[in-house]
């Protein structure tokens, strides 16, 4: 998905990806990251742990905010708790 969104940034849209590995984020560079630290299967957090998944998906869209060159990945608050 980071590569989608470096080509969608190029053409004057603004991303961000939550990413699972963030080692991967950092080779691939994508413009705007949050790295999240939750198992494969739930980049958002536990099925049904609504107050996590609303806190991770804010966090990726205040990246948004951040214009300054890129690439900027960020690890998630939410996901430490």
């Amino acid at each position: 998905m980071c590569l989608i969104a470096v080509e969608i940034e190029r053409r004057g849209i603004p991303t961000v990806s939550i990413v699972l590995l963030r080692e991967i984020a950092e080779k691939v560079r994508p413009p705007r990251a949050l790295s999240v630290g939750f198992a494969h299967e739930y980049p958002l957090g536990r099925t049904h742990d609504v107050a996590i998944q609303r806190e991770v998906m804010l966090e990726a869209l205040r990246l948004l905010e951040h214009e300054g060159p890129g690439p900027v990945i960020l690890d998630s608050l939410s996901s430490r708790t």
